[in-house]
Order: C-alpha cells, then structure tokens, then sequence
C-alpha cells in the first residue's frame, strides 16, 4: 500500500531524476498509471524522459542537499522549558539523517543559547555549514543569548511563515523555538520549513514572489553589512573623540553651556543645579572651591559621579568618609545624613530617585567649626 510520496525534480540537459519516499510494502502494479502520468509531465515540459528512482526519505542527507554540497550539521540545546521540544526536533532532525550534536538540556536558563551561538559561530566551514537549533519558554531569551556572536542571526519562529521569512530575508543560521506555545507537530512543521527555505527565496514578506532586483540587492548586502557591526567606524557626529571617557566627554560638553544654564542652591552657598530630567530626576552640579554643604539629607537616595574638582563626603549616619576626585562614584541612600566639603570648583552629575528636596540637620558654622575639627 503507498502511503505517501515526495517527488523532487532535478532538472538538468539531459534528464529529471524523480526520489520517491515509499512508505512500507505497495503493489507497484498501484503505481503504475501514477508513474506512466508522471513520465508524461516530463515529456510534456522539457522534451525528455525522466528516469525513476525510488528511495527511501531517510536516504536523503540533507534537505539542503539540492541547493549545496556543504554537509549539513545541526547543533541543538535548550532549557528546561524547551527540553521536550527540542527533543522531539532532534528525533525528527536523525530521521532525516541530519548530523546533529545534541547539548541537551540545561538547568542554566539560556546558556544553552550562549554555547550554540558560540559553536554556529566558530565551526562553520567551506565543507560543513553548521547550524543552531534551541529552546526555552518563550524562543526569545536563548535567542538573544546566541545572537551576541559574530556570524550568528539567530530568529525565533512560532509559525512556519516566521521560518520562511527569517530564512528568506535574515539568513537566519539558528532556530529559536517556543516550548511553551508550540506543539512538536508545529515545532516540526516550522523546522521543516526553516531548514528547506533558502536565502532570498520567495516568501510571505515578499507576497510569495521573488524579490525585486533591489531588495535583492539589499538582502544580499545586508548579511556582510550585519557582521561589521561592533567592529567600530565613524564616530557620532558633534562628539569630543579627545576624550577617553564619557564621564570627561559629558563634561567637556557642559564647559560650553551658558553659566545661566545653572540656578543657585539658595540654601547652600556657592552651589548650582541644571535640571536635566525629572522623575526620576537627574542634574549637573557645580560647587565653588571652599564651598560647604552642612549636614542634611533627603527622602531618596542620590546616585554621584564626579566630573570635575575634589570633594570629601561624610555619611554622619554610617560614620563613614569618602574622598572623591575625577570618575569617582557614591551611592548614598534615603535619610542618609552626610555633610560635604569642597577642595577645588567641582562638577558632578548626580541621580535621584523621586524629585529633588533637602532637609538641613545644621547650619553653615556649625558645619564649618565640624570640618575643621577633622582637618
């Protein structure tokens, strides 16, 4: 009894080779007014007499095998959330005869997805094209993990129009799929798709025609175009490349703003703030050499960094103290009481957690009479 066939069309000068996939015993005599149509057909189109081969589906070695000469080799792995569907796809991925290299499953969430993106990264070569399949919950967090190598268009498909199209116009090279919302029967059908769909090939996107010359040209750009990014190239324009850190670039910036940019802090002398954002609220700074801030604290704790000058913190509610020049960073929590002091005009770009406010716990001579007490 045939119970299914899949017929592919080598074309060539001189003849059409027909694989048949026969499924268990038939009467070939069943067959043969299929066969003599089929004979036919290739008259019909090309002038010529298909020869018959009939072959089982697992003697086909790749199902890119019509498309290159590059063996096929699949690395698979997932999390726990995907472990059983990746399972099934590697069972699937051997019934074809598909050389896969199975990671299993992993009780660290997505660094299955580092490794595989590492392996697609690094073992492709002129007579393997090594590919990627992963899972986990969701096809997206491993995704992202594999994506973070070079080489690597790693897509995650939850339809087989998802496949089609990632192949078609990303060249995708590893599979991401969903343990939570998609079935194996799915999960099957998307790889099937995934692995048999070549590059610009027609698609959904395209409305299942071949692309037009100049999206062509665009895709095939795209590819080499994808891996120089990260490799560094023309700077953003308007930005100081003297500097070596940002922390020095965002101050040479602010040197060319207008002092009117800043307002005073009335309650503490030789200070000024330039709003940048509120809530969360962020501002730069600035302090006269000599300046004093007495003793206070606020109702959300303050992210610094110092851009510019020296200044000494004293957390009164940690007795602690911290000396802070160019660079230096300081959290200070909520209700935190600190006194401050500066030794040169300093600049530093600070960030609240809710709006700006300040509640004094003493004035400016006793701070004054404090600190000399410590220097």
């Amino acid at each position: 009894m045939l119970e299914g066939i899949l017929c592919i069309f080598h074309k060539s000068e001189e003849h059409y080779t027909i694989l048949r996939n026969l499924w268990g015993d038939f009467d070939r005599s069943s067959i043969k007014k299929e066969e003599e149509d089929i004979s036919r057909a290739g008259d019909a189109v090309t002038g010529f007499k298909p020869s018959l081969k009939l072959h089982r589906l697992t003697e086909i070695t790749s199902p890119m095998a019509q498309n290159t000469t590059r063996r096929l080799k699949i690395v698979a792995g997932a999390d726990s959330f995907g472990g059983c569907l990746k399972d099934s796809l590697v069972n699937h991925l051997r019934s074809l005869n598909i050389d896969v290299e199975d990671l299993g499953t992993s009780d660290k969430y997505y660094s299955v997805g580092e490794e595989i993106g590492r392996r697609v990264s690094t073992t492709t070569s002129s007579d393997t094209e090594t590919r990627g399949l992963v899972a986990c919950g969701t096809g997206v967090g491993v995704s992202i993990f594999a994506n973070k190598f070079p080489g690597v268009y790693a897509a995650t498909c939850l339809t087989p129009g998802d496949a089609v199209n990632s192949r078609s116009i990303n060249n995708s090279n590893v599979l991401a799929v969903s343990g939570m919302s998609t079935s194996p029967e799915s999960a099957v059908e998307i790889l099937d798709t995934w692995l048999n769909t070549p590059f610009k090939s027609p698609c959904p996107a395209s409305d299942s025609k071949p692309w037009p010359t100049e999206i062509d040209s665009f895709l095939e750009n795209s590819v080499s175009e994808m891996s120089k990014i990260g490799e560094g190239g023309p700077e953003p324009k308007n930005k100081d490349t003297s500097s070596s850190c940002a922390i020095c670039w965002l101050n040479s910036r602010n040197k060319d703003k207008p002092e009117g940019d800043f307002t005073p802090i009335e309650i503490m002398r030789g200070g000024s703030m330039k709003i940048l954002r509120e809530t969360p609220t962020s501002a730069v700074v600035r302090f006269e050499s000599g300046s004093v801030e007495p003793a206070h604290h606020h109702t959300f704790g303050h992210d610094l960094v110092v851009m510019k000058g020296k200044k000494k913190v004293w957390n009164l509610s940690k007795m602690e103290e911290y000396d802070l020049g160019v660079g230096d960073y300081l959290f200070t929590p909520a209700g935190d009481v600190h006194r401050v002091k500066y030794w040169e005009d300093t600049e530093f770009f600070i960030k609240w957690d809710g709006h700006w406010d300040v509640f004094m716990d003493e004035d400016l001579d006793a701070a004054n009479a404090a600190i000399g007490k410590e220097i």
